[in-house]
């Protein structure tokens, strides 16, 4: 199937007590043992079934699968948000003492995980000087347990050479995880250029219309886990939070998202309700239109923002000009995302201004919403950074960060037109 049909139809075949042709909402807690022995080959892992929704539910497992053949990995977790994502993936494999080596441009929740929150529980978070591979390569030793991107930053709009980054990651024995919730598997597959682990934000382009948090782990199944047996001990050695089971013999090419669920999600609980399951799977049925429309909405008002005499620079791949381009053509082709940033001429104050004017975009801290959405990452998602780590992740005073939505493009241009009007005063 091509992927605008597999995010239909995959994973539910309809079910056969009702013939309910949408994904019935199992909005249960536990579900029944056969018997005691029943009971005990689920907790035993001999055979498969419904334990408890904590770690796992009926509605979720389509959505699980779905994402999972979206990207071409051979399963998923779906966990409460994106950052849940992120943390499980990383501690699924790191711990006290180690280190994740990643690029410096990072949605700002995610940089104060890896540089305030993850250390102090002793896995130091390593930022590479740059977004090249060599810049990376430099920071890895022999505590390092994973390369870090996303493979569109945000709010920095920078394509991640993912086949460079894969290539040095697995040079020194790390899996490679890619965040891809900017590009979605509509526009970018990480897994083909070498991704191990894919991580989304569902709440964003996947759900696409702000009403669900969720998130999403994708296991390749590609990375040899089993060649680094000390390294990777977590998932070749019996596991004594769950059963002793030994996840390379158990689960083989999905080893380490089956941990990720058994060990991480199972005692921590960030747990996808099932009505959000439900809610993302009707988001992920239009997101290959949506994200049609997104681009195309996106390429206009970039042209529109470079013309204008208020702007003072635009930050979009799609630009052949762009020092982002060459990335973003190998990446994307002609499909640049719907992520742009641009800077309002008169620094922080004309900023804020046009931020304030603006009526039909919608002031907040999302993106990937069918609306769109403006932010000011500087008083806002990236607020808790100095000066300095803004700059590094990409973030200026007068910068203003769009996510530019489905509706008619004159209706976007006019708002943005007067919103930069009000800029001048």
């Amino acid at each position: 199937m091509k992927r605008e049909t597999i995010a239909i139809h995959v994973g539910y075949d309809g079910d056969p007590t009702t013939k309910a042709v949408a994904v019935p909402i199992y909005q249960t807690i536990a579900f029944e043992f056969d018997s005691a022995e029943h009971g005990a080959a689920l907790f035993n892992l001999d055979v498969q079934g419904n334990i408890y929704t904590r770690i796992g539910n009926p509605t979720n497992t389509v959505l699980e699968k779905r994402v999972a053949a979206l990207e071409g990995g051979v399963e998923a977790l779906s966990v409460s948000s994106g950052m849940a994502a992120i943390h499980y993936a990383l501690v699924n494999i790191a711990e006290m003492g180690n280190n994740i080596v990643s690029l410096p441009q990072l949605y700002g929740a995610t940089y104060t995980l890896l540089a305030h929150i993850l250390p102090k529980q002793g896995i130091a978070g390593r930022f590479a000087a740059s977004d090249h591979p060599d810049d990376v390569e430099k920071l890895i030793d022999e505590n390092t347990r994973a390369v870090y991107c996303e493979s569109v930053g945000n709010p920095a709009g920078n394509v991640a050479d993912i086949e460079g980054l894969a290539k040095v990651a697995h040079k020194h024995g790390v899996p490679l995880i890619v965040d891809n919730t900017v590009a979605t598997p509509i526009l970018l597959r990480p897994i083909e250029y070498g991704a191990d682990v894919v991580v989304h934000s569902m709440t964003k382009f996947m759900g696409g219309h702000g009403t669900t948090l969720g998130g999403m782990i994708v296991d390749s199944g590609k990375f040899p886990w089993r060649e680094y047996p000390e390294k990777f001990y977590m998932l070749n050695r019996p596991e004594i939070a769950y059963h002793g089971v030994v996840y390379v013999d158990q689960y083989g090419d999905a080893a380490f998202v089956a941990r990720c669920r058994t060990v991480c999600q199972r005692n921590t609980g960030s747990t996808l309700a099932p009505l959000n399951g439900f809610l993302l799977l009707q988001g992920v049925e239009t997101m290959a239109l949506r994200m049609e429309r997104h681009v195309s909405n996106a390429r206009k008002v970039a042209e529109y923002l470079r013309s204008h005499p208020m702007v003072a620079w635009v930050n979009y791949a799609g630009f052949p000009d762009s020092p982002l381009y060459p990335m973003a053509y190998r990446y994307l082709g002609s499909n640049a995302c719907s992520l742009l940033t641009f800077g309002v001429k008169g620094g922080f104050a004309a900023g804020t201004k046009c931020f304030d004017a603006l009526r039909l975009f919608k002031r907040m801290v999302n993106m990937g919403d069918a609306k769109s959405l403006a932010c000011h990452p500087a008083s806002t998602t990236h607020r808790q950074l100095t000066p300095e780590e803004q700059a590094k992740a990409g973030v200026t005073p007068e910068m203003l960060r769009l996510s530019v939505g489905i509706e008619h493009i004159d209706d976007i241009l006019d708002d943005l037109g007067q919103a930069l009007e009000h800029a001048k005063v």
